[in-house]
């Protein structure tokens, strides 16, 4: 998984509680890492330029069965396919940029491209589910809604764990 912030430690967290999965979680931020890791992610990677091979290195050289790329933008495409395995699904969540990859390099590698907008109202049950049995926390970092601007601010430098939520 690329990205731990707001939306990927939820998508982390729905992950442990339903596959029996081996999590690889890549963000540019160690404290985000570090919740990662606290909230079931088995492995984390911080993205100071070596993530690809230490996923590579951590897959056995094989890559990734499965990127979920929660980021989208900064390179995080072009390092997300560079951590797949052959045969191997990229799910883009986060967009920003353009994915470019040569088409030959996705049909010899056999590489899946999926895009996720938003889940079903059925998905959105069992999500909930999953937090009442508590198998998914949300978490957050409120800020009065006069400070809106901190609030950006932080979001900008890397300084909210988890959502970001505004109380009027």
């Amino acid at each position: 998984m690329i990205g731990a912030g707001g939306l990927g430690h939820i998508g982390i967290q729905v992950l442990k509680a339903l596959s029996p999965a081996e999590i690889i979680v890549v963000d540019r931020n160690a404290d985000a890492v570090k919740l990662a890791l606290s909230i079931g992610a088995d492995h984390g990677v911080v993205a100071e330029g070596g993530q690809v091979d230490q996923v590579l290195e951590l897959t056995g050289g094989n890559g990734a069965e499965v990127v979920v790329d929660f980021v989208g933008e900064n390179g995080a495409t072009a390092e997300g396919t560079a951590m797949l395995r052959q045969a191997g699904d990229y799910h883009v969540v986060g967009y920003g940029e353009n994915i470019d990859v040569p088409t030959i390099d996705i049909i010899s590698a056999e590489i899946n491209y999926i895009g996720n907008l938003v889940g079903s109202y059925n998905d959105l049950c069992d999500l909930m589910e999953l937090a009442r049995r508590g198998a998914v926390t949300l978490h957050t970092q409120k800020y009065a809604l006069d400070d809106f601007q901190t609030a950006i601010d932080d979001l900008d430098n890397g300084r909210v764990r988890g959502r970001a939520i505004l109380v009027p």
